[in-house]
């Protein structure tokens, strides 16, 4: 596939150099730098290695939030969500 990529002209230069001294193509290195970090990046997306969720302490839940029934008198109460405050 044939494709247009915007580079710095430091980066497209020392690309060549690197393309010139192994005597292959700009692009198979370009090719190779993109699959090394597409590869690096497949192990980085797992769910081990991204960042803990954000969490909050809100204190004791104000009902029995195990009771359904509790629950949901709560939820359906005209006092609701003021009386739960």
């Amino acid at each position: 596939m044939k494709t247009t990529l915007v580079l710095d002209d430091d980066l497209y230069r020392h690309v060549k150099v690197t393309a010139a001294q192994r005597g292959v193509t700009v692009a198979s290195v370009v090719e190779e730098a993109l699959r090394l970090l597409l590869l690096s990046s497949d192990d980085a997306g797992s769910p081990s290695s991204a960042p803990p969720l954000p969490t909050w302490d809100l204190g004791e839940p104000r009902v029995d939030i195990y009771d359904n029934r509790i629950l949901r008198e709560a939820l359906d109460a005209d006092r609701y969500p003021d009386a739960l405050r």
